[in-house]
């Protein structure tokens, strides 16, 4: 079986592997899209903190936004499954312990995540095999592309869902990156009013396309009433800003994560009496994300610049663009 492998820091190929291992309760499935993000690249750069930790080590197999079609099934699986178009959190708790049981099993301290974590392979090759309890069924007829949108989609619903905000209310986002828009987008369709906030030139450009109430150089920032803000950025200073820019008795969610420690003030949360959400994973927003995936409620295929083989990962890990591109930020591998 093909499947992508980084041997280190910026050394990746597609290898020949051995084919995967199918356990009782597993489905295998034949992998029809993945998309790349931001863990992968900086997997890929040897910068991810779970390298360090020993959370994670070279040689490691990547993708962990993904979705594919069942082929085969373990022994105590129900065989309906076979054929079916699905795809699966990331997160995959031991089942067992208080967090798992509590419903909180991708806070798990004992979870493998698929494409991240203590080795578990991820979906940038050609085959998966993913636990039934993870599994997740998409439209027989839904787009590869939106399939692999799905966790990322998951994400950002979590976290619009957590500002609280209503039709009318005025949300602003820190970060045009794919996380960020589809906050964007799925606030959108809800009635929110959108103001969209940046430091790149293109980004903030490609953002204009979808008609949000502001979009806003960082620097630049017009002033006004914000009823809650969602950083979904790698930026270290932006928490900070957000508790100073955030109206009294209102929200931040943090989505993002920097490289090095966000400081804010405390005294800030007590005396502005604001409500600050952290979002960690996708996994309690899989079946909302799907379900306004499928009724088109949000549509994430503009974001998607190109899909290009799993040939050309290492390209796009590093930032290569091919020349048929567009100006999305995210790239999906078709293996």
């Amino acid at each position: 079986m093909r499947a992508y492998v980084i041997t280190g820091p910026r050394v990746g190929s597609v290898v020949d592997v051995a084919e995967p291992v199918l356990g009782e309760d597993d489905l295998l499935v034949k992998v029809e899209r993945a998309g790349i993000c931001g863990t992968d690249v900086e997997f890929f750069n040897g910068d991810m903190s779970y390298l360090a930790s020993g959370e994670a080590h070279f040689p490691l197999r990547i993708g962990h936004e993904w979705c594919g079609r069942v082929i085969s099934v373990g022994s105590s699986v129900d065989p309906h499954w076979i054929g079916k178009f699905v795809t699966s959190d990331t997160m995959l708790g031991c089942q067992k312990c208080e967090r798992c049981k509590g419903g909180y099993q991708y806070l798990c301290a004992d979870r493998d995540e698929v494409g991240i974590r203590r080795g578990f392979p991820g979906a940038l090759a050609e085959k998966l095999v993913i636990p039934s309890f993870a599994v997740h069924e998409l439209p027989n007829d839904m787009d590869p592309a939106i399939g692999a949108m799905v966790e990322p989609t998951g994400n950002a619903l979590r976290a619009v869902d957590a500002t609280k905000l209503k039709s009318g209310d005025r949300l602003l986002i820190f970060g045009p990156g794919t996380i960020g828009l589809l906050c964007a987008l799925i606030a959108q369709s809800r009635g929110i009013e959108v103001h969209v906030v940046g430091v790149d030139e293109k980004s903030l450009a490609f953002a204009h396309q979808f008609g949000f109430a502001g979009v806003h150089a960082q620097h630049s920032i017009p002033k006004m009433v914000i009823h809650s803000i969602i950083d979904a950025t790698f930026g270290e200073e932006v928490p900070a800003l957000a508790l100073e820019m955030i109206e009294p008795g209102r929200s931040v969610v943090l989505i993002g994560i920097a490289g090095t420690p966000s400081l804010i003030d405390s005294r800030t949360v007590v005396l502005k009496d604001l409500k600050v959400t952290g979002i960690l994973s996708a996994s309690p927003g899989l079946v909302g994300a799907i379900e306004i995936l499928s009724s088109g409620q949000v549509d994430p295929r503009p974001l998607i610049a190109s899909v290009v083989s799993l040939d050309e990962s290492s390209d796009a890990l590093s930032g290569k663009r091919p020349q048929a591109v567009g100006d999305g930020p995210k790239i999906q591998i078709k293996p």
